[in-house]
């Protein structure tokens, strides 16, 4: 197991208890990110309130690239859509909430594919865990435990809760840890309170930079602002931040982040 890897594990076992384009701002207003809207595998408005890349070893599997592949392309296809221009990311329909867009993107390229020991069962992406079943901790950073038998092809890769039982420094520095086991294709969940807002994100990491220590990213929603009571959320591709960034943001107590991961035996669906 490499220092990284293990640096990570260490951060997860001390953490857990013992039990793109600029816009221009002017005509919109700030608020607190304080609920996800998202849909459920149905279709069903489901809402909780809360308070140069480095690749993963997994390359070498051809069909779990592509699905990746045409997660990324999707999102960056979006992002030129949109062209700069905030995309509505109100309603529970909105393609541009934060974890909407995340869904969205990997539910229009599933069908291509399954788990080789499933082969049967169609992928599916669980929901974001609901604000009861978080507690003591925020709502955001932890997905529904849907197994693998009922289709879901996402593994925890790394996870960071802050721990009261370390200073802050120690805490942010298994935060940068966790962060730089970020992988391309890895889906990104946090709750974070920083300079863009309080509560839940989703993102879909791009890949770990080590040379300079940042990580590459595409979102919908980070940067938002409500528009005649209506918010919408700025789509990004290849977003750039430092990874102590990005530890400072979910870097607090209660709140934490995740990093989902396919899993190794992603295959090409068969044709029927």
């Amino acid at each position: 197991m490499g220092k990284r890897w293990a640096a990570a594990l260490m951060c997860l076992m001390m953490a857990l208890p013992a039990a793109g384009p600029a816009e221009d701002d002017a005509d919109y207003s700030a608020e607190e990110i304080v609920e996800s809207v998202l849909l459920d595998e149905d279709g069903e408005e489901h809402a909780e309130r809360s308070d140069e890349t480095e690749a993963g070893p997994e390359d070498g599997n051809p069909a779990r690239k592509d699905f990746i592949d045409r997660i990324i392309a999707l999102g960056q296809k979006l992002y030129e859509e949109a062209d700069g221009k905030r995309k509505r990311a109100h309603y529970a329909s909105d393609i541009y909430v934060c974890k909407n867009f995340t869904v969205y993107l990997f539910r229009k390229n599933r069908d291509d594919f399954r788990m080789a020991e499933y082969p049967g069962t169609e992928l599916v992406i669980p929901n974001n865990l609901p604000a009861k079943k978080c507690k003591p901790y925020a709502y955001g950073f932890l997905w529904e435990d849907i197994s693998p038998e009922k289709g879901n092809p996402f593994e925890v890769a790394a996870q960071f809760i802050y721990n009261t039982d370390l200073s802050r420094e120690e805490n942010l520095e298994l935060a940068k840890e966790f962060m730089r086991q970020a992988r391309r294709g890895d889906y990104f969940q946090m709750s974070a309170d920083y300079e863009y807002g309080v509560g839940a994100h989703s993102a879909i990491m791009l890949g770990y930079d080590p040379e300079n220590d940042e990580i590459h990213w595409m979102d919908s929603n980070m940067r938002g602002g409500k528009k005649n009571g209506i918010r919408y959320g700025l789509v990004q591709f290849d977003a750039v931040k430092s990874v102590e960034w990005w530890a400072d943001a979910f870097c607090h107590r209660k709140r934490g982040a995740t990093l989902y991961r396919l899993r190794d035996d992603i295959v090409y669906a068969e044709q029927k």
